[in-house]
C-alpha cells in the first residue's frame, strides 16, 4: 500500500455488518470516521483498525434519531477528517417489529426507524453527493436491505424505509451516471448480528428458518460491489431468489407469505 486512498465516513460502525465495512475500508487503505452510538466500541475499533491496516481511525458517535444529527455528524466529520471524504457508508439503521396498526400513537421506536433509516440517511447522502461534486468523484454504500423488495407486514415501517432507501439510491445514481460518483445499495438478508435482537425479531419464523450469513461475509460482498459501482448487489443465492420473487408473484401473496415469516414462531 503506497498510503491512505481518502478518508471514509461510516455509520452503525459500533456493531454488526457496519462494523465488518469499516475493516473492510481500513484493509482497502482508507482513513477512517467511525460513527455509532457506542462510543467505548467505537474506539475499541479504532485502535483496532489503525493496529490492523495502519491508517489514521477515528471515533465519532453520533446518535442519528435525533433531529439535526446528521448535518452535526457531517460537520464533526468533515473537521476530523485531513482532508474530503471520498467514501460514505450510509449504514445506519433501526428496526422494530409488531403490527403497525396495534402500535400506539405514542410509541417513538417507529419514529425512531424513520428518523435513522430515511431522513438521517437522505440527508448524510446529500452532504456527500455536495462535497463530491466539485471533484466529480466518489463512492457511496447505501445499506439497505432484502426487505426493499417487499412489503413486511410485522415490520410495516422498516420494509417501507428500506424500500425508499433503494429507490433513492437508484433513482440518484441513475441522476450521477454521467459523472464518477457511483452510488450502491447493499440488500442483504437476516444476517448474525445484533440487530434482529434490538428490533425484537428473536423468534419470528425467519429467524428459525433463514440462512444466517456472519456479517464479515455481507459486508465483503457489500464493500466489492461499492468498489466496483455496482448500483444493487443481493448478498447470497437465497436473498436473490427472494427478492426476484415479488416480480413474478401478486403483491398480496407476497405480503402475506412476508407477514407469516415476520410472525411469532409459537
Amino acid at each position: 500500500m503506497s498510503g491512505p486512498r481518502g478518508w471514509a465516513l461510516v455509520t452503525g460502525a459500533s456493531s454488526g455488518i457496519g462494523r465488518e465495512l469499516a475493516r473492510c475500508a481500513g484493509a482497502d487503505g482508507y482513513n477512517l470516521i467511525l460513527s455509532g452510538r457506542n462510543t467505548a466500541a467505537l474506539e475499541d475499533l479504532a485502535r483496532e483498525i489503525g493496529a490492523a491496516s495502519g491508517v489514521n481511525a477515528r471515533p465519532c458517535p453520533a446518535d442519528l434519531s435525533q433531529p439535526g444529527a446528521a448535518h452535526d455528524l457531517w460537520t464533526r466529520a468533515q473537521a476530523l477528517a485531513d482532508g474530503p471524504i471520498h467514501v460514505l457508508v450510509n449504514n445506519a439503521g433501526l428496526g422494530s417489529h409488531g403490527q403497525f396498526a396495534s402500535t400506539p400513537a405514542g410509541d417513538a421506536r417507529e419514529d425512531e426507524v424513520i428518523a435513522v433509516n430515511i431522513t438521517a440517511a437522505t440527508q448524510l447522502m446529500r452532504h456527500a453527493i455536495e462535497e463530491m461534486r466539485p471533484r466529480g468523484a466518489g463512492r457511496i454504500l447505501n445499506v439497505a436491505s432484502a426487505a426493499a423488495f417487499m412489503p413486511g407486514p410485522n415490520m410495516a415501517v422498516y420494509h417501507a424505509s428500506k424500500a425508499y432507501f433503494l429507490s433513492l439510491s437508484e433513482a440518484v445514481a441513475s441522476e450521477l451516471s454521467n459523472t464518477n460518483i457511483t452510488i450502491t445499495a447493499l440488500c442483504p438478508g437476516a444476517t448474525r448480528t445484533a440487530f434482529f435482537e434490538r428490533a425484537q425479531t428473536g423468534t419470528t419464523w425467519l429467524m428459525k428458518l433463514a440462512p444466517m450469513p456472519t456479517a464479515q461475509s455481507v459486508a465483503r460482498t457489500g464493500w466489492k460491489g461499492c468498489m466496483k459501482g455496482r448500483r444493487i448487489t443481493v448478498t447470497g443465492l437465497d436473498n436473490k431468489i427472494f427478492t426476484f420473487m415479488p416480480r413474478l408473484a401478486p403483491r398480496a401473496l407476497v405480503s402475506a407469505l412476508t407477514g407469516w415469516f415476520l410472525r411469532r414462531a409459537g
